[in-house]
């Protein structure tokens, strides 16, 4: 992913720009937006989509005086959305990273209510990062090289009594996004995949959700969007296979690979207040 045209910044300074392309779901606030920044400083165009375009035209506006920028709005709840997404953002232009955000959370009973919200998590969180993600992975396997970025989470390593299908949704990409790095890795392929696993970022996750917006009780505390989407770049550009940023989070990922999940499921129920 080598070659840099440059362009102007403020004051005349020249930035370099890289003839790739990144693409960034949810890119409209929180982690999105985040990725979207650290990205411009690093010369690199940018396709950002999410659903307010208002928001996107905001951020696109802000950083369009260090790169070029294309807005996207999407709706990855609706049928073909993720397909449409990829067909507009791919054409004509090498998709050189993918950042899987988009996400929903639910934070309900299972059963409680009707499957309305529930399909809506799944379609983003699940159907619309796997279409986006295997669209890349051809796309980037023609081009030689890439990485995408899949925006997983703790609650990947646990069950999660009170937001059951959210993270059934996040432990589905971790072990999607395992499952094809070892198929890259076995062709020596130059794609690369990142599954970042964060704890409570601050966004406007948890108030979407329907929680309180410091998020689950317990010891892990919200992290700073800016810092969880740095952590996790720096471990894209990396190639490494799974970040989980900060020390308590490390910690809950590593009880959800070695307890008992009868266990990790009551202490996840207890954070949520649902157990």
């Amino acid at each position: 992913m080598s070659g840099n045209t440059q362009i102007r910044k403020g004051h005349g300074d020249l930035v370099p720009q890289s003839r790739g392309w990144t693409l960034i779901t949810g890119a409209s606030s929180g982690l999105g937006a985040e990725f979207a920044r650290i990205a411009a400083r690093g010369g690199r165009r940018l396709i950002l989509s999410a659903r307010s375009e208002d928001r996107l035209e905001k951020l696109a506006s802000e950083l369009r005086e260090r790169v070029e920028v294309v807005v996207i709005p999407a709706d990855l709840a609706r049928p073909g959305a993720a397909e449409r997404l990829w067909r507009e953002a791919s054409e004509g232009r090498r998709i050189e990273i993918l950042v899987n955000n988009a996400g929903l959370g639910l934070n309900r009973r299972f059963g409680d209510g009707g499957v309305e919200e529930a399909e809506k998590l799944v379609a983003v969180n699940v159907s619309a990062a796997t279409v986006l993600m295997q669209a890349a992975v051809g796309h980037m396997r023609r081009e030689g090289a890439g990485h995408i970025l899949n925006v997983a989470s703790v609650a990947a390593f646990v069950p999660g009594p009170g937001m059951a299908v959210y993270h059934a949704t996040k432990a589905y990409l971790l072990s999607l996004s395992d499952a094809v790095t070892a198929e890259l890795q076995a062709e020596d392929s130059d794609v690369a995949i990142t599954a970042l696993c964060p704890g409570p970022v601050e966004t406007g996750f948890f108030d979407a959700a329907g929680m309180s917006s410091d998020g689950p009780s317990g010891p892990m505390r919200p992290a700073r969007a800016r810092d969880v989407a740095q952590a996790g770049w720096e471990a894209m550009l990396a190639r490494r296979q799974t970040v989980v940023p900060g020390g308590m989070t490390r910690l809950a990922a590593f009880a959800g690979r070695v307890l008992p999940r009868g266990l990790t499921a009551r202490i996840a129920g207890r954070a949520y207040g649902k157990a």
